[in-house]
C-alpha cells in the first residue's frame, strides 16, 4: 500500500474525500425532509423505493462512492479544463456535464435500488415495470433537482477550496486556528532572479502568463514534500512545513532541487514561449511563530515571528553571496546528514535591521 504513502496520492484523497461526505449528508438531509413531508410512509409506492434499512445503506454507500466518483474527475481532471474561464463561468459548464453524468448514473443505480427492495432478481420484471413509472413520474424530477443542488454545492466548494487552499480551508472549518497557537515552522522564502527585467521585457499580460507557468511548475514538488504554500508575493513564494514534515527526510531541502530539476525539465517550453528559463535564489529557517485568523474584512490564517523576517533577509543575501540557497544554522543543525546533503558554513553574518548574527550555510548541490 505505499501508494497511499506517497504524498501527491494523499493530497488528491484529501482534496477528493470531502466530496463524498458532502454528497452523503446532503442526501440524508434530503431524505429527512421528504420522510418528515410524507410522515415517514412511502406515499408512491409504483415509482418510490420505501427507504428499509437495507436500501437504507445501499443508497448511503451509492451516495458516497458517486460523490467519490465526481470529486476524482473534478480533483484529476474536470478542474483542469476550464483554467482560464470565470469562477461562474466554470460552474455553469460543469454542470451541464455533471448533470447529464449524473443521470446516467440515477438510471443504473435505480433499478438495483428497486431489485434490493422487492428481494428479487435485477432481471425482474416488476423491477423494470416500476423503472418506467419512476422515469415518467415528478419523483425522477425531484431526484434529479437533488442531484443537481448537490453537484452544485460541490462545485462551490471545489471553487473556494482552489482559491483558499485546500488545507486552509480545512483549518477554517475545523476552527484549528480560531484561537492563536505556538508552533514550530520551517519557512522558504523564494525568488526568482531577474524578474524586473523580465517583467520589463514581456510585458503585464505575458509576464503575467508566465508567472502563472512559473508556479504551476513547482506546484508539484512543493506536494511531493509535503510543503505548504503561505503566500504568493508577486515573483515570490513562501513556502512551509510544520518542524517535523520539513526536517523529515530533508523534506524541505529536497523540496528546493526538485523544483529547480522541475525548471530545468520544462526548459525547453519557457526558452520558446517566452524566450528564457525561470531560476530563483531560496533562504530556508526554522523558529516558532504564532498561527491564528486575522482579518476583519477578510479572514486568512496568519503567521507571525521574528522567524519570517529572519527567512526574508537570509534570502536577500543569496544574490551578493552568489548562492541559490542558503540554510541557517538552527535548521542546518536539526537537518539528517547524508552523503547527498551537505552544507558548508559561511559564517555568522548580520542580517538588515537586526543586531544577532546569524550561522549561514550554503548547500552543496547533490542527488538525493
Amino acid at each position: 500500500m505505499d501508494v497511499f504513502r506517497n504524498p501527491k496520492t494523499l493530497h488528491h484523497l484529501k482534496r477528493i474525500l470531502p466530496f463524498g461526505i458532502i454528497w452523503l449528508v446532503l442526501s440524508w438531509f434530503i431524505l429527512l425532509i421528504e420522510s418528515m413531508a410524507t410522515g415517514y410512509e412511502n406515499q408512491r409506492p409504483e415509482t418510490d423505493i420505501t427507504v428499509t434499512w437495507s436500501v437504507f445503506v445501499f443508497a448511503s454507500l451509492a451516495v458516497f462512492l458517486v460523490g467519490i466518483l465526481m470529486g476524482s474527475v473534478e480533483v484529476l481532471w474536470m478542474g483542469k479544463r476550464f483554467k482560464s474561464k470565470s469562477f461562474g463561468q466554470k460552474i455553469l459548464y460543469k454542470m451541464g456535464f455533471y448533470v447529464l453524468f449524473m443521470l446516467l448514473i440515477n438510471l443504473i443505480t435505480f433499478p438495483i435500488a428497486a431489485s434490493i427492495e422487492s428481494n428479487s432478481s435485477l432481471l425482474d420484471h416488476q423491477v423494470w415495470e416500476k423503472f418506467a413509472n419512476y422515469i415518467s413520474s415528478t419523483t425522477f424530477l425531484s431526484t434529479m433537482v437533488s442531484l443537481s443542488f448537490s453537484i452544485f454545492v460541490s462545485l462551490i466548494y471545489a471553487g473556494i477550496s482552489e482559491h483558499l487552499g485546500h488545507n486552509v480551508l480545512l483549518n477554517f472549518f475545523s476552527g484549528k486556528y480560531h484561537k492563536p497557537k505556538e508552533e514550530s515552522r520551517v519557512f522558504m522564502f523564494l525568488d526568482m532572479k531577474s524578474s524586473t527585467s523580465l517583467a520589463e521585457q514581456l510585458g503585464q499580460k505575458a509576464y503575467f502568463r508566465f508567472l502563472s507557468d512559473y508556479y504551476n511548475q513547482l506546484s508539484d514538488a512543493i506536494i511531493q514534500f509535503r510543503g505548504e504554500v503561505y503566500q504568493y508575493v508577486g515573483d515570490e513564494i513562501v513556502i512551509t512545513w510544520k518542524e517535523k514534515d520539513g526536517l523529515q527526510n530533508q523534506n524541505c531541502i529536497r523540496c528546493f532541487t526538485a523544483m529547480k530539476l522541475s525548471l530545468q525539465q520544462k526548459s525547453d517550453y519557457f526558452s520558446t514561449t517566452y524566450g528564457m528559463v525561470p531560476s530563483f535564489r531560496a533562504g530556508l529557517h526554522l523558529g516558532k511563530v504564532t498561527t491564528g485568523e486575522i482579518g476583519a474584512l477578510k479572514k486568512e490564517i496568519f503567521f507571525t515571528g521574528d522567524v519570517l523576517n529572519v527567512t526574508a533577509r537570509i534570502q536577500k543575501l543569496c544574490k551578493s553571496l552568489e548562492q541559490d540557497l542558503l540554510v541557517s544554522g538552527d535548521l542546518a543543525g536539526k537537518l539528517s546528514k547524508s552523503d547527498a546533503l551537505t552544507f558548508t558554513s559561511l559564517g555568522k553574518m548580520e542580517l538588515e535591521g537586526r543586531q544577532e548574527v546569524v550561522e549561514l550555510f550554503a548547500h552543496n548541490n547533490g542527488t538525493f
